[in-house]
């Protein structure tokens, strides 16, 4: 929990008390039903909950966005960043059933009021938002193809809407085909731990 303090220092009572329980939650949650590797769950603040931040660290969305979080698992980066930003809406989705239920009782036992979940992949969902994330879920270009129907054309943020995924590794090739508008941004920029060498956030304009 100290180092989610360590680089968001102005956070509420209220958001502390969330991120502090996430804790044991997970910890609860995941000796049931396996949404974090085991030999990594000792790292939930940095790996997945700071992780999930880096968004928080690349734009501020203003109250009022909507934010559709594809193969959300256990509830990243959606949980985090709807604690971060409790005047926006988070929609959550995933293709796992049990995973979806995790996210929804961890929600659920912090009071997030600002979060829906539904268990289906991105093709059934019709709906539009503003922002699109996502961590690692698939390839950015066959996340392209799938999500673009789903981003809004009217704005309410200082970075026109689209979408903004977490990343690890080498991204070159992946951005290749939408080189001239996307942005990759070095969380290791942000971040101090060595996690973060490798780890990006890339967004691309819609």
């Amino acid at each position: 929990m100290q180092i989610i303090e360590k680089y968001f220092p102005n956070l509420t009572d209220t958001q502390r008390t969330q991120f502090a329980a996430l804790w044991d939650l997970y910890n609860d949650w995941n000796a049931k039903i396996n949404v974090i590797s085991r030999k990594d769950i000792g790292n939930l603040y940095t790996h997945h909950v700071l992780h999930s931040l880096g968004i928080a660290r690349i734009i501020q969305f203003m109250p009022g966005t909507t934010i559709l979080d594809v193969g959300t698992g256990g509830g990243f980066p959606g949980i985090p960043l709807a604690i971060m930003f409790p005047d926006c809406k988070f929609h959550l989705v995933d293709r796992i059933g049990k995973k979806i239920k995790v996210a929804q009782e961890i929600a659920q036992a912090i009071g997030l009021q600002n979060v829906t979940l539904a268990h289906c992949g991105v093709e059934e969902d019709k709906n539009k938002y503003d922002f699109i994330v996502s961590r690692a879920v698939m390839p950015l270009g066959d996340l392209l193809k799938l999500i673009r129907k789903n981003v809004s054309t009217k704005q309410h943020n200082a970075m026109p809407n689209g979408l903004i995924c977490l990343k690890g590794g080498e991204v070159q090739g992946e951005i290749a085909p939408v080189r001239r508008t996307a942005m990759v941004f070095d969380l290791k920029s942000y971040f101090d731990e060595e996690f973060f060498d490798t780890k990006k956030v890339i967004y691309v304009p819609i």
